[in-house]
């Protein structure tokens, strides 16, 4: 079938009417929004020449796989386009600089303890070595950023992350912390040294990598979230330089200038790691995006060492 048929007035009169087009109410940029959607995957459909037995099959991979949508977005690039979309954007508009974004994740869970100093991330016992990593916060023009907030959280050596163990083995905030930064702008924690991760077997996310020739696993990493007044909030993470899939992540969170090598020292490991941030234009600059995040009660705790 010639793409043509897509521009035929019966299909567009479906989709002016499936879009809300001629109706006055409702949101109109959701309008145009939703009738581009559906038509890019009417498109598709007759490109392809995929047949209703392979439409629906589709559509329940979808409804099976809603609960690991979290990682299906970052496995199919989108999280990561989301990243170059807003590079781009930034360079249009003349910025540049900063230490490079990167992908969230959707394992990221609300409410860490609050703490200071030379913070211990790991709650619980762990069979590895230990990660210490500290670095200093600087802005635009390198002036030293204050009252920041440095976000952490990575997985133990089983590649688990606390909240999302299948083993029900990990305390809700092992390896989670939020660090409250001084007027020197340093930051420095020590953890059980993480392990990357697989998605899970035979779930939708592996029946799909499997389908396009592909594999579902990320490389060691930590993740971080770093706030601070007047500076744009940056998500991003850092993945281990001298892991095996370092250089083929399955969810594209891998970028140049995240890639530091541990300095491996017996049954210990180091990594130096500065952060510059970009200063934000507004206040909505300095704030989280409105995805959904698991939370859990926590009280804020104080540690020094």
């Amino acid at each position: 079938m010639n793409l043509d048929f897509i521009k035929s007035a019966p299909v567009q009169d479906l989709l002016d009417r499936a879009a809300g087009v001629t109706s006055s109410d409702g949101d109109v940029r959701l309008k145009g929004i939703a009738r581009d959607l559906i038509e890019a995957i009417m498109t598709v459909i007759v490109k392809y020449d995929i047949d209703e037995s392979e439409f629906w099959r589709a559509i329940n991979f979808f409804q099976q796989g809603a609960p690991e949508f979290g990682l299906i977005v970052p496995g199919t690039g989108l999280e990561h386009f989301l990243d170059l979309y807003m590079d781009a954007k930034d360079a249009e508009a003349g910025l540049s600089g900063g230490t490079p974004r990167t992908i969230e994740g959707p394992l990221y869970v609300e409410g860490a303890p609050l703490v200071e100093g030379d913070v211990n991330l790991s709650d619980d016992e762990d069979d590895t070595d230990t990660l210490y990593m500290s670095g200093i916060l600087t802005g635009p023009d390198g002036e030293v950023v204050q009252n920041a907030i440095v976000h952490v959280w990575h997985a133990n050596s089983q590649g688990w992350y606390s909240h999302f163990d299948p083993t029900r083995e990990q305390t809700p905030f092992n390896n989670r912390r939020r660090i409250k930064l001084g007027n020197d702008g340093r930051y420095a924690f020590h953890s059980k040294m993480p392990h990357g991760y697989s998605v899970p077997p035979e779930g939708a996310t592996d029946r799909l990598m499997k389908a396009l020739g592909r594999h579902g696993n990320r490389p060691a990493h930590v993740h971080f979230f770093v706030e601070a007044p007047g500076y744009r909030t940056l998500t991003t993470q850092i993945n281990f330089g001298d892991d095996p899939f370092a250089a083929d992540d399955f969810a594209f969170g891998t970028r140049d200038g995240l890639l530091p090598v541990p300095n491996r020292q017996g049954e210990s490991a180091y990594i130096g790691f500065d952060f510059q941030l970009q200063r934000a234009a507004d206040a909505a600059g300095e704030g989280f995006s409105a995805r959904k995040r698991a939370e859990v009660a926590a009280q804020p705790e104080s540690e020094t060492a």
